[in-house]
């Protein structure tokens, strides 16, 4: 029998895990209000009065911003190391500062989450997860029950949640291609062509062949995305199916795309990718997914379980995969050996050699 600090400890964990969702909300109510930014824009800590102030010249309303609301939001973000706080005595007022975790959602930083965290609270893609239960008893795809479409395809009927989402992966792209573009350097030499599969508005491959300028970068996605690229004179974007056909070149990468698709899709998408590979030494599939470690104490490992479960979620038979089911994957697709390079960010770089 468990004694009763095991049950108390028990009770305790139960509140936390209940509760997780409060620190999400006040975390996306930061950024709304753009505290970080405001905290960023005076270059030194802040009081309460400052940001309220700062407030006020951003909003249309005839009301004022609620100080009370906000000091205690602020107080739990403080307790979640998101901002920093300390009390001055000269002005005997409460001043907040930034920390290491709030400079990853500055606006005008290099690399910013803030849009990540809009789009994945978004109440559109909160809603499906009041269906998990329902499709663990009767199967089918949250997003689905939740929305009546797939997520693709409610994307294409709505413009507006199209940007919202594009803006999300495009912030995200940044920050991978940036671990991707440093720790993965030599793997694009000998490259003389480059498809980005599934590359939304073209942020990964331009960061690519931006580094890397004598590849030329094709930009493939559905034709509705490609729709909202940037042009850039080293990039051709192509709208087309990744499970008809996918263009032809020296090698593919795809990031955070397999993870969209159940086991037998993505067999199909990586038959074509390996298709369009040549069946040289320089042939080559990069696949830039998260590779699960149930059981890992990395600094991404119980993110990736996360995201795990926001594949099934969102996406139609989606999943994070370990290193057993990606090996499985490449070998039924065609692609008999691979090589696994780590970098620090959530996913990992698969190398899929043709030959």
């Amino acid at each position: 029998m468990d004694s009763a600090e095991e049950r108390l400890k028990g009770q305790e964990e139960i509140w936390v895990h209940m509760f997780a969702f409060v620190d999400s909300m006040a975390l996306k109510c930061a950024v709304e209000l753009g505290i970080p930014d405001i905290i960023n824009s005076h270059g030194r800590s802040v009081t309460m009065s400052e940001i309220i102030d700062s407030l006020k010249t951003t909003t249309s309303s005839s009301s004022f911003p609620d100080a009370d609301y906000l000091t205690r939001i602020m107080r739990l973000l403080v307790r979640n190391r998101v901002f920093a706080s300390k009390f001055d005595q000269e002005s005997n007022q409460v001043c907040y500062d930034l920390t290491p975790s709030s400079k990853w959602l500055l606006k005008d930083s290099e690399f910013n989450l803030s849009p990540f965290i809009l789009a994945e609270l978004e109440p559109l893609l909160l809603k499906p997860w009041q269906y998990m239960a329902t499709c663990v008893k009767e199967g089918g795809f949250p997003f689905k029950k939740a929305h009546g479409y797939e997520i693709w395809d409610f994307a294409l009927a709505n413009p507006t949640f199209n940007r919202l989402f594009n803006n999300g992966m495009r912030c995200t792209a940044e920050i991978i291609i940036n671990a991707v573009l440093v720790n993965y350097k030599d793997g694009f030499d000998g490259i003389g062509s480059l498809v980005d599969v599934g590359g939304g508005t073209g942020a990964m491959i331009t960061e690519i062949v931006k580094a890397n300028p004598h590849i030329r970068g094709i930009n493939f996605d559905r034709p509705h995305v490609i729709a909202a690229a940037p042009v850039h004179p080293a990039i051709m974007h192509v709208g087309g199916d990744m499970f008809a056909d996918i263009p032809k070149a020296d090698a593919i990468i795809m990031k955070w795309i397999m993870h969209d698709w159940g086991d037998e899709d993505c067999v199909k998408i990586l038959k074509n990718c390996y298709k369009a590979i040549p069946k040289t030494k320089n042939g080559k599939l990069i696949i830039v997914d998260c590779i699960l470690q149930p059981n890992g104490d990395g600094p991404f490992d119980k993110t990736g379980l996360a995201f795990d479960l926001l594949m099934m979620a969102h996406a139609s038979g989606g999943k994070e995969r370990t290193e057993a089911e990606w090996k499985l994957l490449l070998n039924n697709a065609g692609f008999p050996r691979y090589n696994i390079i780590q970098i620090p960010s959530i996913p990992s770089i698969i190398e899929a050699f043709t030959e």
